[in-house]
């Protein structure tokens, strides 16, 4: 088995289980949706070895256009971590017609964390802030900020410096939150850090956070601990601000469990404050019909102020969906942009360009949305096959020519997974 299926994460072990069906999939979205010309080609296939292995996260493009992400392993062997080790930050700049990957850090496993699935992303400070699932002081997982040699650095590998700015404690039932996944940090006007945290919390269904600077350190406030069905539950993604500094984000569970059990079929949510605190409002309860169910990916804006995300599972074609939900008079309506097919199953969240086109994965095909004729017109960018990666889980990432940049969590030339670009 490889680590790929060990790593703590519920999609992970549920796909590590379908390995045998990944060409059949393919074949099915291949047989069903349209391919648009474009020019793919694999920039970095991972070895296992100092540059990392396995990424689940998407990438991070800096102003200069050079690439920023996470691996779950690989780096170098540790205890406690996959024998390929337990992952590093990487940088990948341009150099003549190529690209050329730079181990940033390694993760060290135990107080330094491990298995970091979620993207690396720039603080207002210009320097690298993330997050690992695993590892801290209490094994669940931490928030860190990565900072570079103080001094020029004259050899081909330069470190950084991690530091350590929070380490969960919930996986201990402690009340705090535990295991980080696959959301992007964000931040406030004052430099305060938010995210989300799949487990811990008072409920014990995970939580909401902010970390704010205090005497030369950070302090930990859970603005929101999930309580399960008919409240949201999981919270695979992050949260995003609107101009009002309102919270929105999406849980993988609670909600309805008419349809999904126990678990429930999961919530877009709304966080405002009121008074000291924060209230959590559900904005929309999937079923597991035609408007999807179980989003992994977090909610972007569009230019309407409406919400766009999507769902791992449900929809017309079971497949999961594209969606839109968009506030109509104080009540907020979902609309099923994209019904994929059976294996299409989305896990990412939605990228948007200058012109309103979508951007997004699935676990086999990178994809566009296009605004036509007061609907959507879909493209199928790629179709992995292997050989050029295989199992994507990261969302995509555009820099300013217009290229799309991402990786995929295995495949490629050693299996370790690769990164990718799509030129138009």
């Amino acid at each position: 088995m490889t680590y790929a299926s060990q790593v703590f994460s519920p999609r992970a072990i549920a796909l590590c289980k379908s390995t045998r069906s990944l060409a059949l999939f393919c074949a099915i979205i291949s047989a069903a949706l349209p391919l648009h010309a474009q020019t793919f080609a694999v920039i970095h296939n991972f070895t296992g070895g100092p540059d990392g292995a396995y990424p689940y996260a998407g990438l991070t493009v800096d102003a200069a256009g050079n690439l920023y992400g996470t691996t779950t392993a690989g780096g170098y062997t540790q205890g406690g971590c996959s024998p390929s080790g337990c992952g590093t930050v990487f940088k990948m700049k341009q150099a003549g017609s190529g690209w050329v990957l730079t181990p940033l850090f390694t993760f060290g496993g135990g107080p330094e964390g491990f298995d970091s699935q979620a993207r690396v992303v720039f603080g207002p400070n210009g320097t690298l802030y993330g997050t690992t699932t695993m590892g801290g002081y209490e094994d669940s997982g931490l928030v860190f900020n990565l900072t570079p040699p103080a001094s020029a650095c004259h050899s081909v590998l330069c470190p950084w410096s991690e530091h350590l700015l929070y380490g969960f404690t919930g996986r201990n039932g402690l009340g705090d939150g535990a295991n980080p996944e696959y959301g992007d940090l964000a931040f406030d006007a004052s430099g305060n850090i938010y995210g989300t945290t799949f487990g811990g919390g008072s409920g014990a269904f995970g939580t909401v956070f902010k970390l704010s600077p205090s005497g030369g350190g950070w302090t930990e406030n859970i603005l929101y601990s999930f309580n399960g069905p008919p409240d949201g539950a999981s919270p695979f993604g992050g949260v995003i601000f609107d101009s009002s500094g309102n919270l929105y984000g999406t849980t993988n569970g609670g909600g309805s469990v008419q349809h999904c059990g126990y678990y429930g079929c999961g919530t877009v949510y709304q966080l405002t404050r009121a008074g000291s605190g924060w209230t959590d409002t559900v904005l929309y309860t999937f079923e597991d019909g035609i408007d999807g169910a179980q989003p992994y990916g977090g909610v972007i804006f569009g230019p309407s102020g409406g919400l766009y995300s999507t769902t791992s599972e449900g929809g017309a074609n079971n497949g999961g969906t594209v969606f839109q939900l968009s506030d109509v008079s104080g009540a907020w309506q979902l609309t099923t942009v994209r019904s994929f097919m059976g294996a299409g199953a989305p896990e990412a969240g939605l990228v948007m360009d200058s012109a309103g086109n979508l951007y997004g994965t699935t676990l086999s095909s990178v994809y566009e949305l296009t605004p036509s004729g007061g609907g959507w017109s879909f493209t199928t960018l790629h179709l992995f096959n292997g050989s050029d990666g295989n199992v994507v889980y990261g969302a995509v990432a555009i820099d300013a020519n217009g290229n799309l940049y991402g990786t995929a969590s295995s495949g490629g030339a050693y299996g370790y997974g690769t990164v990718w670009e799509i030129t138009p």
